[in-house]
């Protein structure tokens, strides 16, 4: 693909689908349509004004929270600035959907993304990320590679947060086996528990969790669309809010907050050595209900 100067907006179109990106505002997705039903929570992308309220964000270097906003690491203990709404005390979702990403390259079905980050406050280490978007008749498929350009060796993780339209017989299907519990003040992992499939209309939900084991996929359905969300991704962060007319399933690498958990490598934390990179997938495959 031929490189193309940055720009605020891009979109891809195949077939019935349509994919509105917004490179400026945290290589987000403003809006994702099959014809003129929204796939994902959706809007033009000239009235996004953040990534937040987009339809799908990137996370790395890490997803969900760092509590508290401190970690130690090989010995040292790093902080973390605040990056969410005020008063929140935990830092959330990385660096990188608040960062501008630049476009290295796009044709018509798909777009190339990057940015650098430089250590901050937001986050002790540097690194590149990439991001693609490929779009065809069916399935939109995202890409990403989180790479150490760092002398030191980092802690490391990624994942992505669609947000689905929550309709009236909104209905998600997840095959999982253990749950995440979270204090309800912190909102902070407590314990893994026996977790079987998810299975029921999403206005009846309330999670607000990680779930591990999930295969195969998720499958989201309503009165207007059949989806099947697939990914490379071990777990599985399932948020359906009762109030609110959308609901997230955003895989993700690691379990929240695993940067604090007594052996982080085995809850998805990756040891990302310098020079060294990790990369993932996520695909959302879309039909007619």
């Amino acid at each position: 693909m031929t490189a193309v100067p940055p720009t605020p907006a891009l979109e891809l179109n195949a077939g019935a689908l349509r994919l509105a990106l917004r490179p400026d505002l945290g290589g987000a997705i403003a809006g994702f349509w099959h014809d003129t039903t929204p796939v994902l929570r959706s809007c033009e992308p000239a009235e996004l004004v953040a990534s937040r309220p987009s339809a799908c964000f990137p996370m790395a270097p890490y997803s969900n929270r760092i509590g508290y906003r401190h970690f130690r690491w090989l010995g040292r203990d790093f902080t973390t600035a605040p990056n969410f709404e005020p008063g929140n005390p935990h830092s959330l979702h990385g660096t990188v959907w608040q960062a501008p990403w630049r476009v290295t390259g796009s044709n018509p079905t798909q777009v190339e993304l990057a940015v650098n980050h430089q250590a901050d406050e937001h986050w002790p280490f540097n690194f590149d990320a990439t991001q693609s978007f490929e779009l065809s008749d069916t399935t939109l498929t995202l890409r990403m590679t989180l790479t150490n350009i760092d002398a030191r060796t980092q802690p490391a993780g990624l994942g992505w947060h669609p947000y689905f339209p929550k309709r009236s017989r909104s209905r998600l299907h997840v095959e999982c086996s253990q749950r995440w519990e979270s204090d309800p003040t912190t909102q902070l992992p407590t314990r893994r528990v026996t977790q079987g499939s998810i299975d029921g209309e999403v206005r009846h939900l309330d999670f607000d969790n990680c779930f591990e084991g999930w295969k195969g996929a998720a499958n989201l359905r309503d009165e207007k669309l059949a989806l099947k969300l697939t990914s490379s991704l071990p777990y599985l962060v399932v948020f359906t809010p009762p109030s609110r007319d959308y609901f997230c399933v955003e895989p993700v690498s690691h379990v929240s907050n695993a940067i604090q958990m007594g052996d982080p490598a085995a809850h998805g934390l990756v040891s990302l050595a310098a020079g060294d990179s990790m990369e993932a997938w996520m695909a959302i495959e879309v039909k007619r209900a």
